[in-house]
């Protein structure tokens, strides 16, 4: 630690010594006043670092709130001594205040505690650092308590939880039991790279062993890991094998992982343990910038094969980069508060549960977006209000939540009514987040965010991430409203999906088939994306229309793209009845003569929906 801040937490020890605490007491100045803590109000700052200077309890005879240690061993407190407001000279004006930021639903709270900590014995009970001058776990511990209502409320907290308070980013959890990781290289380096990303950008990670009972927690298996312990990753790289030029020609890399265990102790001894012979395969000056100790520090490097092999368990806390002054990749974040509520009225009623209620799942909140590229990584994370605060009360436990999303037609403005094509789906869990990464093409989407069972209630924050800005909003509206002009120009009749599959034997311009649909009704009209190449496209787009005049056919036009002006190359025309219950339809393509239209290459496959219901889709 910087000598200032050293100087600082001497100045608590001696206070603490010189009171000699009692079971109870707490360490720290007792003789403050209100008005003089108030006058000199003390701030701490702490960056993100790879390792700590903190270490966890040194004996099991002392409490934990474990899952905490996790993201605060992965940081380094980073104070700027020179913004403090105490004088090193003047330990007297120093008032023991400290201010903490966690990130909490969708927002930064402060939160401010003196330097007053539990102990028993003279001993600190809780997060504590082997070093008598140092504080700050104790004090990050303090804020985090009072945030959460008290030290028991941390007590079997949710690792991924903790990461998102400390960062503000997202936690997705990985289950390294599935994909045959240790047998699948390709996937293990595909993983490999996203973790070594993670923690390249400043994110943070830890790794675990589940232990499927309760007789399992705490056991220390062969190797020395400890199931049930979660272990915060401080380094990862790809380090270079062998010895002098030899090794900078030959550039053979393993894949490694530095780990620490927050308490302290008990570390791998498998290959690469401290002592392990295979360190003789790496360079000196390798091993200096690895960092490569041997003491039973808790601290240890295994390679990532190792770590697919014995962890069950990797949650990556990545911090989402939406600043545009940056070399690495931006995002777009879209951040929507919503909640769960019960109605009588199902139009009303926001609480339907998930897939398995068909009756009632459309009744819950629904918000699209739209992905704008060719193809686009979505980032979605859904968490509920924190509830364990009121824990003690009977009522603070998670609800189970996760979230569907459907491909829906590209002009969608009102919410869904029947089951769309389901291109992604998260966990179901009584987390207070859930995280999910998926890819998918250009289109619009619909994410349902539910709790599992129906008629539960509580808030919720949606945040999505896109590469470009995804006009992420919530469907609200049911049907087109009525308004006052709704008599003068016609309300709504009936409701038509058009979904155009795909063409077949379509003419083949001399600069080659780029075509594109075109869907018009009634003034509206949906365009798909360019299918470039191809005399046999697959469209895959629909369209959503709100008819005034159901005896209007809707036209289907087949373009070919080019760059001074684009080429027809037929259309087709559609009653759309409401008897014709989503049958597929191959029709020829037709010009666009008025008076004998003839036929024209290519045929167009089309599924049409239509009903006088206007909630029917």
């Amino acid at each position: 630690m910087p000598e200032e801040c050293r100087k600082l937490n001497m100045v608590a020890t001696q206070e603490a010594e010189a009171e000699g605490p009692r079971f109870g007491d707490y360490l720290g100045r007792s003789n403050q006043t209100s008005s003089q803590k108030q006058k000199h109000r003390t701030g701490w700052g702490y960056g993100l670092s790879g390792r700590s200077h903190a270490q966890g309890p040194g004996s099991q005879e002392r409490l934990s709130t474990c899952p905490h240690p996790v993201p605060t061993f992965s940081m380094q407190v980073i104070p700027d001594w020179k913004e403090q407001e105490w004088d090193p000279e003047k330990p007297d004006a120093y008032a023991g205040i400290f201010h903490f930021h966690f990130w909490r639903f969708g927002e930064w709270v402060d939160v401010v505690i003196d330097d007053r900590l539990p102990t028993v014995n003279n001993q600190l009970i809780y997060c504590h650092s082997n070093s008598r001058n140092e504080f700050w776990c104790a004090l990050v511990e303090k804020a985090y308590a009072k945030l959460a209502g008290c030290y028991q409320a941390l007590d079997g907290g949710n690792t991924a939880d903790a990461l998102v308070d400390f960062t503000g980013g997202v936690s997705e959890p990985i289950d390294l039991t599935e994909g045959d990781l240790i047998n699948d290289e390709t996937k293990r380096n595909q993983l490999f790279e996203r973790v070594l990303k993670v923690h390249s950008r400043g994110g943070l990670i830890s790794a675990s062993i589940k232990a499927m009972t309760a007789a399992d927690m705490e056991t220390r298996l062969a190797c020395g890991l400890v199931k049930g312990h979660a272990y915060a990753v401080t380094d990862v790289r790809k380090v270079r094998l062998g010895h002098g030029l030899l090794a900078f020609f030959k550039s053979e890399k393993l894949d490694m992982i530095r780990l620490r265990n927050p308490w302290g102790e008990r570390e791998w001894n498998g290959p690469w343990s401290d002592t392990s012979e295979e360190w003789q395969k790496v360079s000196k000056s390798e091993r200096e910038k690895m960092g490569v100790t041997v003491q039973d520090d808790g601290e240890f490097w295994m390679t990532f094969e190792d770590v697919c092999r014995y962890f069950t368990d990797i949650i990556k806390c990545r911090l989402i980069n939406t600043s545009y002054l940056s070399i690495h990749k931006t995002w777009e974040e879209a951040r929507l508060h919503g909640a769960w509520t019960q109605h009588e009225d199902p139009q009303k009623n926001r609480s339907g549960g998930c897939i398995n209620h068909k009756d009632t799942f459309f009744q819950n909140p629904q918000y699209i977006f739209e992905v704008k590229k060719p193809e686009d990584e979505v980032l979605i994370c859904i968490q509920q209000r924190p509830k364990r605060s009121t824990r003690q009360e009977g009522k603070g436990e998670n609800l189970a939540i996760g979230f569907d999303i459907y491909k829906v037609e590209e002009n969608r403005q009102y919410r869904m009514h029947s089951l769309q094509h389901k291109v992604a789906s998260s966990i179901y869990i009584n987390s207070r987040s859930v995280f999910l990464r998926t890819e998918q093409p250009e289109g619009r989407y619909v994410i349902i965010p539910t709790t599992f069972e129906p008629g539960h209630t509580g808030e919720f924050l949606l945040r999505v991430f896109t590469d470009v800005p995804s006009n992420c909003r919530e469907l609200r509206l049911d049907e087109p409203p009525r308004t006052c002009w709704s008599s003068l120009c016609g309300y709504p009749q009936q409701v038509t999906q058009v979904h155009v599959l795909a063409a077949t034997g379509l003419k083949d311009s001399s600069t080659g088939a780029n075509s594109y649909v075109i869907i018009k009704c009634e003034g509206d009209k949906v365009c798909s994306a360019v299918q470039k190449g191809t005399a046999t496209p697959e469209y895959n787009v629909k369209g959503i229309f709100y008819r005034k005049k159901p005896g209007q056919p809707i036209t289907i036009q087949i373009w070919n793209y080019h760059v001074l002006k684009d080429e027809f190359l037929g259309q087709v025309h559609l009653k759309a009845d409401p008897d014709d219950l989503q049958a597929l339809h191959t029709l020829h393509l037709r010009d666009r003569s008025s008076r004998q239209p003839s036929d024209l290459p290519g045929t167009v496959a089309v599924r049409i929906f239509s009903s006088a219901s206007l909630t029917a889709v």
